[in-house]
């Protein structure tokens, strides 16, 4: 069955996707794991492209969450060589693109030789207008607010100061709009500790796809799915935020 690309108006400004059934991919066809990994590379190549063409403008995905440390070595350290292979393979050819590319999450416990390659896709599209890629590694919502609050703490603001807009201000998605679109595939109902604070008023949809099948039909899918809904924002009429440029 095939899906009619939605209208315009009623696309989201920002999706945001756990990318979820790399494995279980891979499994079903008896290959290791390592080879979805690399299949989901592929998807979000093409993902890319397309949430651009609909006129999505900031596409956020949770590529390496905080807890996967606790993945088998192996498969750590294949993810890891992935991040760095991708970015060199396909670096030019997202820049040429206008991708503007982030990393967000915590640098600190990762290899210089992966924040060098992280620090080279931001540098090469900083100054690229396409569609925001942001690429969420070593990253859990609960951290992000944890370090916006020690950041807060650390330049002296009182606590009787601290509200929502300058906690807002500290996260690691600031740079964005909240998400409009929460997306997760391979078949799990929970957001797993992504973009907590950010995804307050996000639609959420789920899908049994895995995340390697997740085609031009099933994007549209979702983004159908999001233009029929009527967005209350708990029917408090709370504004969406403005994109800070930076």
């Amino acid at each position: 069955m095939s899906h009619a690309s939605p209208q315009a108006a009623s696309v989201p400004r920002h999706v945001a996707i756990v990318m979820d059934g790399n494995g279980r991919w891979a499994r079903r066809r008896f290959m290791p794991r390592f080879f979805g990994h690399e299949q989901g590379v592929d998807t979000l190549l093409r993902a890319i492209d397309v949430f651009r063409r609909r006129g999505v403008e900031y596409l956020t995905v949770f590529a390496f969450s905080s807890e996967n440390w606790k993945r088998p070595q192996e498969e750590v350290s294949g993810l890891m060589g992935l991040v760095i292979t991708s970015v060199a393979k396909h670096l030019v050819r997202m820049a040429g693109e206008g991708v503007r590319i982030r990393i967000v999450g915590d640098r600190e416990t990762v290899s210089p030789k992966l924040r060098e390659a992280w620090e080279r896709a931001e540098r090469m599209t900083a100054g690229n207008r396409g569609i925001n890629l942001s690429v969420a590694f070593n990253y859990g919502g609960r951290w992000d607010i944890v370090q916006a609050c020690r950041k807060l703490l650390g330049s002296g603001v009182a606590p009787a100061e601290v509200d929502e807009a300058m906690l807002a201000s500290q996260l690691a998605m600031s740079f964005a709009p909240d998400p409009d679109l929460f997306i997760r595939t391979g078949g799990e109902t929970r957001i797993s500790n992504f973009l907590l604070w950010q995804a307050a008023y996000a639609e959420l949809y789920f899908t049994d796809c895995l995340w390697p099948d997740f085609g031009v039909e099933q994007i549209d899918a979702a983004l159908e799915s999001y233009a029929s809904r009527d967005r209350r924002f708990g029917g408090i009429g709370v504004a969406e935020p403005e994109a800070q440029d930076g």
